[in-house]
Parts: C-alpha cells; sequence; structure tokens
C-alpha cells in the first residue's frame, strides 16, 4: 500500500513540478486534452498544444520583461534612502516565508506539492458538481497557486499554531481550493463582457478586486444616468485636441507616460546606482560605465511599451485554442465551465491606454499611501512592487473603463493603491511577515485575506468552518440573482447578451 501511495505521489510530483507550475505546459496540455476529448486528429491537437503553449510563453517573455526591468528601480528605493522596508511583491513575499517559517513557527514549507494536489483536486471537485456548488472556473495558474499557498501557510500558522500536519494541509487544502474555484468564478461576468464572450476567467491575486471594481464602476455609470449626467467617455473614445493628439495613440501615450514616470523615479535613484546594478548583474542589466544616463533611461521606459506588445501578442496565439479547445472538457468531464488564466490576458482585450492609466493612478494611490506611512511613523513602511502595482491596477483600468469609463479607470485604481499599501501595512505587522522583508501584496491579500485572518485567529478551527462557509455562499447568491442566464453566460454567450439586451 505504502509503495503505491508513493508511486502515486511521484507521478503527481512529476506532474506538479513539469506543468501545473508551469503555466506555458498547463495550457497546453488543457488544450491537448480539450482536442482530444473532441476526438480531433492527432496532428490537430499537436499543434493546437505546439500553438497554445508557445503564446503562452510570449506572454511570459513580455510579462517577465516588464517585472525584471522595473522591479529593481521601484526596490532601489529601499537603499537610496535606507529604509527597513517590506516589499509588496509576491516573489519577495515568498522568500519571507522560506526565511521566516523556521524562526517564527519552527516549521518548514516542505509540503507544499501535496497541498497542491488537494487544493487542485478539491477545485476540480467544485466544478465538476456545478450543478451544487454553482462554481464554473478551474484554476490554473500553477506559479501563482504556490505563492499563494506560502502565504497562506504562514497566515495558517499564524492564526491556528497548534495545527499539525495533515491538519495544516488538509485544512489549507480546502480553503485554497474554495479560494481558487470561487474567485475565479467571480470574475466570469466582468471577463466575458469585457472580452465579448472570450471563454475564460481571470485565476490571479485580484480576483475579488476584478468582481469589486466591475460593481463599482456598474455603480459609478448607474449614478451618472440616475443624475442625468452624459456618461463619462471612454478612453477609447476620446480625441484629444491638439499637440495632445499624439496620446491617441497608444504605444506612444505608453512611452511618454512611462519616460515621465520612470524616468523621475531613476533620476531620483541617480546614476551610481544604476552603474551598481550593472556591476551585480553582470551586464545583464543597469547602465554601463561612460554610457549616457539619458537614454538608459529612455531605453528603460520604452521597453515598457515593447514588453507590453509582446504580452499582447502571446495572449492573441494562446486564447483562441485554449478556448475552442476547452470546450471538449466542458461538454464532457466539466460541464459548464472555464479555464481560470492568467491576469495578464485581459491586456490584449481592454484598451491598451487604459492599462497605462490604471498602472499611474494605482502608483499615485501607493505612493501617496507610502507618504502617510511615513508622517504617521508606521512600523512598517511599504516599497511598492512592480507587479502589484501594475497587474492588479491596470486590470482594474481595464475593466472600470470597459464599464464606466475614463473617471472610473483613474479614480478606482488610485484607491486600489491605497488600500494595497495599508493593507499589507496591517497585515505584515499583524502576522510578523514585515520583519523578513517581504508580502504577498496583491489585492485579495490585502483585503480578503485579512478578513479571513481575523476570523481564523479569532474563532480557531470554527473559524475555518466560516470562512469556508462564507466562500461557498457567494456562488449561491451570484446565482440567484440571475439563475436563468447564470451557466448560459459560459455555454452560450451570443444567446445570453439576447436575453439581457447587451446586443
Amino acid at each position: 500500500m505504502n509503495n503505491i501511495f508513493a508511486g502515486i505521489l511521484a507521478i503527481w510530483e512529476f506532474f506538479a513540478n513539469n506543468i501545473l507550475t508551469q503555466p506555458a505546459y498547463m495550457i497546453g496540455f488543457i488544450v491537448l486534452i480539450g482536442y482530444m476529448l473532441e476526438k480531433k486528429p492527432w496532428y490537430e491537437s499537436l499543434a493546437g498544444f505546439l500553438k497554445a503553449t508557445i503564446g503562452y510563453m510570449i506572454l511570459i517573455v513580455g510579462s517577465n520583461g516588464l517585472v525584471t526591468s522595473f522591479r529593481p528601480i521601484l526596490t532601489g528605493l529601499k537603499d537610496r534612502f535606507h529604509l527597513t522596508a517590506t516589499v509588496i511583491d509576491p516573489y519577495f513575499g515568498q522568500n519571507a516565508v522560506t526565511d521566516g517559517l523556521e524562526k517564527t513557527f519552527g516549521r518548514s514549507f516542505g509540503d507544499v506539492m501535496i497541498l497542491l494536489l488537494i487544493a487542485f483536486v478539491f477545485n476540480i471537485l467544485l466544478v465538476r458538481f456545478s450543478k451544487y456548488t454553482k462554481l464554473r472556473a478551474v484554476f490554473t495558474t500553477g506559479n501563482v497557486q504556490v505563492q499563494q499557498a506560502a502565504t497562506a501557510f504562514w497566515i495558517l500558522l499564524f492564526a491556528i499554531p497548534g495545527l499539525g500536519r495533515i491538519e495544516v494541509l488538509l485544512v489549507m487544502g480546502v480553503l485554497l481550493g474554495l479560494y481558487w474555484a470561487v474567485g475565479s468564478n467571480m470574475t466570469i461576468k466582468p471577463i466575458q463582457r469585457l472580452t465579448d464572450g472570450g471563454g475564460f476567467a481571470i485565476a490571479h491575486q485580484q480576483m475579488f478586486g476584478i468582481a469589486l471594481v466591475a460593481w463599482l464602476a456598474d455603480k459609478m455609470s448607474s449614478s451618472e444616468k440616475k443624475k442625468n449626467k452624459p456618461s463619462s467617455k471612454r478612453l477609447e473614445d476620446i480625441t484629444l485636441p491638439g499637440f495632445l493628439k499624439i496620446f491617441n495613440e497608444n504605444m506612444v501615450a505608453t512611452a511618454i507616460l512611462m519616460f515621465l514616470f520612470f524616468g523621475i523615479i531613476m533620476f531620483v535613484l541617480g546614476e551610481n546606482y544604476f552603474h551598481q546594478l550593472f556591476i551585480t548583474s553582470k551586464g545583464t542589466s543597469g547602465l554601463a560605465q561612460g554610457a549616457s544616463f539619458f537614454f538608459y533611461i529612455l531605453t528603460t521606459s520604452l521597453g515598457f511599451a515593447v514588453n507590453l506588445a509582446i504580452l499582447q501578442l502571446g495572449v492573441r496565439t494562446f486564447v483562441g485554442e485554449l478556448t475552442e479547445s476547452f470546450t471538449g472538457i466542458s461538454d464532457t468531464i466539466l460541464p459548464n465551465s472555464v479555464p481560470g488564466i492568467d491576469v495578464a490576458a485581459t491586456f490584449a482585450f481592454g484598451e491598451q491606454n487604459a492599462v497605462t492609466i490604471g498602472f499611474l493612478f494605482g502608483a499615485l494611490g501607493q505612493f501617496l499611501a507610502i507618504g502617510a506611512l511615513m508622517i504617521f511613523h508606521s512600523p512598517t513602511i511599504i516599497i511598492a512592487g512592480f507587479i502589484p502595482l501594475f497587474f492588479d491596477n491596470a486590470v482594474f483600468g481595464v475593466i472600470a473603463n470597459n464599464r464606466a469609463g475614463a473617471k472610473a479607470a483613474m479614480i478606482l485604481p488610485f484607491f486600489s493603491g491605497i488600500i494595497q499599501v495599508v493593507g499589507a501595512a496591517l497585515i505584515s505587522t499583524w502576522i510578523g511577515m514585515s520583519k523578513f522583508g517581504g508580502y504577498l501584496g496583491m489585492f485579495d491579500w490585502d483585503t480578503v485575506w485579512p478578513g479571513f485572518t481575523v476570523i481564523l485567529k479569532y474563532l480557531g478551527y470554527f473559524g475555518v468552518v466560516v470562512v469556508a462557509a462564507i466562500l461557498l455562499l457567494i456562488p449561491q447568491l451570484e446565482y440567484r440573482k440571475d439563475p436563468k442566464n447564470y451557466f448560459l453566460m459560459v455555454e452560450d454567450y451570443d444567446a445570453y447578451k439576447e436575453n439581457k439586451g447587451l446586443e
């Protein structure tokens, strides 16, 4: 029996290490399975696998290019001003868990793959029985699952320190599986509207945030109509006069705005910082001796527009294959379901200027909140991390612009930036992660998970039941609002639009 279990575990670890936690291969694997279930010829199934995998790899190139170019700039503020600060970034957060678990709890996070198995299987079961659970999305972004598992592990040990190894795995598996299924399910409605029936959900770190921004944007739009005010124009519908016309071109606007934004930060950091960056990174980035600092800033800033264009190319390459092939899975194994994928997929469907505006106004909110932490002598000072700064607030800008126009695309990311900093400062200080220099810092983990932490900390085992009940109740309430169209939204979006009068 032990040999059988060990064999199953070995197979799972191979799958988890090489497919589940490698999003490109996970997406390719889903496409392959979907086409095989549709009984397509082997060569078409293989071509779909390759196209989807390569498309996602292109997305990763663009995404990694954004992160690796701009993360050192933002974290450099910590060194420049000699701050003892916590960086809000998923990878800094994961490193903080790794460094601090033994020192804080006397534990190590060695069972991550077993945890992912429990949570992933539970997510699939919840979707398989969608008739009862009303859950329709499978979380497929494996690298995000690992990051969330690390932070959730810390939170659970902080809240209920007496849990043994098996109890930790079971409780975390259930709570994370529920969060993945419920959170990604909540994004279906706004993402279907944004993509005009693109057939996917978002499986990332701001799923509750996307649903909240969509709801608030609708409220803003309804309020304007009730007051007989003209609806706020979307960014793509605004034609600027005179020389400002250059901002009507997305790529030009992105390049100029990023040059101004990052140019100021890079100027504050100074040439010496980037010379040192060049030395420590063995020439892969940073400013070489004798090179022009102005053109280094210009090249770095223009790289934002380049990487964003690469990212969008990757999305266009794989999303069509994924949507088409997932029909086979939805028709056979998981009825009424859609795949949950990386948040970056939204950037190929929304207005590109909304991506930039969301990012910039989110940054403004974050920097004002950081300044407030310094003024009021907060025990934890936050350093803006590029991933929450961009991937949270850019998608909020896209969703808000799509539903309520340019004003919402500015206001909602701005408040998101404030919430990210204040929420991260509070939760990372309370649970003790701030001492190790990092916290995950994405929107859901600055809002929803601090709330869950309070419940778990003060209600113990009963708190686990309460959190699970809250998560299970959410899709039931969503379903009750519109039972006729709830599943139609993913089965036949054109029929859904006709029913809802959205044509």
